[in-house]
């Protein structure tokens, strides 16, 4: 009787360990929930901003429940973003979500995402080519356009103005640069812009900051296309050069971000910056999460408002949701909308 027992025992044991396994690699590997695996590439850990957003994806995806793999990050590396990619489809990912910052470079991963009817959502960024599910992004054309009035309102149309531009292979840094430009020159053609080309990279934009003062103290305003690479260094360097000045005060230099990152919001309060134009860091993991579960149900949107107060929009390739970015000042610097007030209390 022991023996028989003992041998039922192993063969259920055996027969349990099987099904475990079948139902490990069913759906071509796709998780443990049926196929619903989420592969998500964090674009890079050198900006404040991307940081901000990796705990709100962490945050996400612990509690929704969601079957994601150990994210991954290709910090601002195109190759690296393509092997991630394929190491996060061959470890099973049914939906991939991720922040290309070479949007004319993804092109042939997408491709291949398609050929395996992966759908792939794109954060921030919207590829040049190729097709996607859903972008998950604000209106960065309205970026530059926000921080051009704002400038050239509070300099009176007059003056000099240093444009940190982020990469023009990124669809982020052509937006906001394209749009900057044009209202500057339609708006405000008594304001002298200087373009400085940055790669989103804090220390590049930092030494020609350094370049463009020796050759122009006299700049009045300063457009940083991002925050959270550029802050730091450019506060750093204009405070040895004893150009730090607070906002109102003889001599201060009006200047203007984007990301709306917790140490923005408290540069306004302390009036060393002037604005900044707040990207939902919030919005962007929550909805990308929302939209890869969509995708792995099959569900399909269509061009138009939403329930959250945004606008999706048809794009070569596939849609756009177009979510709301507002401008921060310290007007409004305190509200506890904003996404940063709400990191600083729960981070």
């Amino acid at each position: 009787m022991r023996a028989r027992t003992a041998t039922a025992l192993a063969s259920c044991t055996l027969l349990l360990g099987a099904l475990a396994l079948t139902g490990c690699n069913r759906d071509s590997g796709g998780g443990a929930d049926g196929g619903r695996t989420v592969g998500i590439d964090l674009p890079r850990s050198d900006s404040d901003f991307w940081n901000s957003y990796q705990q709100y994806i962490e945050k996400g995806v612990e509690d929704d429940g969601i079957d994601a793999l150990p994210l991954t990050n290709s910090q601002n590396d195109i190759g690296k973003l393509v092997a991630n990619v394929q190491s996060l489809t061959d470890q099973g990912a049914r939906a991939v979500v991720m922040a290309p910052q070479d949007t004319g470079a993804i092109a042939e991963s997408l491709k291949t995402l398609e050929e395996k009817d992966i759908p792939v959502v794109s954060v921030d960024t919207r590829p040049d080519k190729g097709s996607v599910y859903m972008v998950v992004r604000a209106d960065n054309r309205a970026y530059g356009e926000k921080a051009c009035r704002y400038l050239g309102e509070r300099l009176g149309g007059k003056g000099k103005v240093v444009e940190f531009q982020g990469d023009l292979a990124s669809v982020n840094g052509r937006d906001r640069s394209e749009a900057f430009a044009s209202c500057m020159a339609d708006e405000f053609p008594g304001i002298r812009v200087f373009e400085l080309a940055t790669d989103w990279k804090g220390d590049v934009a930092s030494a020609k900051l350094q370049s463009t003062l020796a050759a122009h103290p006299d700049v009045d305003g300063l457009y940083m296309q991002a925050g959270g690479v550029f802050l730091q260094p450019t506060l750093a360097l204009l405070e040895r050069r004893g150009l730090l000045k607070p906002a109102g005060d003889p001599g201060h230099i009006t200047i203007v971000s984007n990301d709306g990152i917790p140490e923005e919001l408290d540069a306004i309060r302390a009036g060393k910056i002037d604005a900044t134009v707040s990207q939902p860091a919030d919005l962007y993991a929550e909805h990308a999460l929302r939209y890869a579960r969509a995708a792995l149900d099959g569900k399909k949107f269509t061009a138009g408002p939403t329930d959250h107060g945004s606008t999706i929009v048809e794009i070569p390739g596939g849609l756009e949701d177009q979510l709301p970015a507002p401008l921060v000042t310290k007007e409004n610097v305190d509200d506890p909308a904003l996404w940063a007030n709400r990191l600083e209390k729960t981070g």
